[in-house]
């Protein structure tokens, strides 16, 4: 049985969705402070996951041990292809948006909680996150991904690039530490 493509990731992500809105409500009964952000923050991980997991076009198959992936690729700009299956940009523009919400939401929620501090190993916990996703795609093969130091470096990129873009959204609408149920 073939298990991937757009089509399964599509519906993860509706899952999940679903999943994180009753996530929502129960962080906002319990009075946790921005619950809905905090809830999109885990769907928004839930998706990088899918995205980067679940194989692009359902099972390869069997890979022979001579052809996988031994190590990760230390080459910046690795071995990926200039294209990649779902857009017509590059893979590295899509590894770089794809860290973006999840850099976002990280802001707004530690700028609106008044946890500034928690930014930093925020930031660190995405970065670890796309470090842990490609060891995963060197370990099992059969994903038909490959390791490369480049996406992680992209996902940090993109990270960076939506926290920043948070905070400046925090302050142009004066978010700051005030703490309100929403």
């Amino acid at each position: 049985m073939n298990v991937g493509g757009p089509g399964v990731m599509l519906l993860g992500a509706v899952v999940a969705g679903l999943a994180c809105v009753l996530l929502g409500f129960l962080l906002r009964a319990a009075g946790v402070a921005t619950p809905w952000v905090l809830a999109a923050l885990t769907w928004s991980l839930v998706v990088i996951g899918l995205v980067t997991l679940v194989p692009a076009h359902g099972a390869p198959g069997w890979i022979a041990a001579e052809e996988a992936q031994t190590a990760c690729s230390w080459d910046y700009g690795g071995p990926a292809p200039e294209g990649f299956w779902i857009f017509s940009g590059g893979q590295r523009m899509l590894n770089t948006a794809l860290f973006v919400p999840a850099g976002f939401l990280l802001a707004i929620a530690t700028v609106r909680r008044g946890r500034a501090w928690l930014a930093l190993p925020g930031l660190a916990l995405l970065v670890g996150y796309s470090a842990l996703i490609e060891r995963i795609q060197l370990e099992l093969t059969r994903l038909d991904r490959a390791c490369d130091v480049t996406d992680v470096v992209d996902n940090a990129t993109g990270a960076l690039i939506g926290f920043g873009a948070g905070v400046l959204v925090a302050a142009v609408l004066g978010l700051g530490a005030r703490v309100t149920r929403r």
